[in-house]
């Protein structure tokens, strides 16, 4: 059976002296593997749209098991990911998170539209980092994490000064400090942008100008839930890590342009 998919490619690895096997990630399928037969050699037709964070159409012949790309065609590149390495290295964990939490096998149009959106925003020059934030906060729920934001997770009071409670699981309001010695206090801003991430999707919101220690605050909260409360750690966070520490890595990437 032929099947038309429109998806982003989310890994590509060696198959063999001249195959790949490619994860993608479609809007009417979910994730699925494909052998791409030829793939890497610089001639095939299917070399280009093969790459990580294509974005196109794809032809794939299925019967049982993984099945064959026959044809793909572009409907982005994603020039901009490709090249400039800081948004590389976000995209990089973004569709590594992806591949780690979403199963084979069905459809999952939310997490498509998230991949799709974040990746697409992060190409059109929207601060990666950021993104990433959106990203991980939205796919918490496929943790089985769904944290309580829209009121005090424990007494359901909307009003007053909020924290962040990893133990009771989402936002305490100042009436329920008590419950956890450990809350982390949040300004209306961080409550704010919080709900923003978890809630809004990526498309309809602008060109966001935060400041670097509100995103290390804000993602220093998501990550300790991934690497704390669900065991998820990334390779790819410690190559974002490694850039944050090593700024002149940008600026060789930059002189080497």
């Amino acid at each position: 059976m032929l099947n038309k998919w429109e998806g982003i490619v989310i890994k590509s690895r060696s198959y063999g002296e001249s195959n790949k096997i490619v994860t993608l990630m479609t809007r009417e399928a979910g994730k699925v593997a494909v052998m791409a037969r030829g793939a890497k050699k610089p001639t095939s037709r299917l070399a280009g749209i093969t790459q990580t964070f294509m974005h196109g159409m794809f032809v794939v012949q299925r019967t049982s098991g993984m099945g064959t790309l026959q044809q793909g065609e572009h409907i982005s590149s994603m020039r901009n990911i490709q090249t400039e390495i800081t948004a590389t290295a976000y995209a990089s964990y973004i569709v590594e998170l992806i591949d780690r939490l979403v199963d084979e096998g069905s459809p999952q149009p939310f997490a498509f539209e998230v991949l799709q959106q974040a990746l697409h925003a992060i190409e059109e020059g929207y601060d990666p980092e950021a993104i990433a934030l959106f990203v991980d906060w939205k796919l918490l729920p496929y943790t089985g994490v769904q944290p309580v934001l829209h009121a005090c997770a424990s007494c359901g009071q909307v009003e007053g000064e909020f924290a962040f409670s990893f133990s009771q699981g989402g936002f305490l309001c100042h009436r329920c400090f008590h419950l956890d010695q450990y809350i982390i206090r949040l300004t209306p801003t961080q409550l704010k942008l919080i709900r923003m991430f978890y809630t809004v999707p990526i498309e309809q919101v602008g060109k966001l100008d935060l400041k670097k220690g509100t995103k290390h605050f804000i993602k220093k909260i998501v990550t300790t839930i991934y690497e704390e409360q669900t065991g998820i750690r990334l390779k790819s966070r410690s190559f974002i890590e490694q850039l944050e520490r090593t700024p002149e890595l940008l600026t060789k990437k930059k002189d080497g342009e």
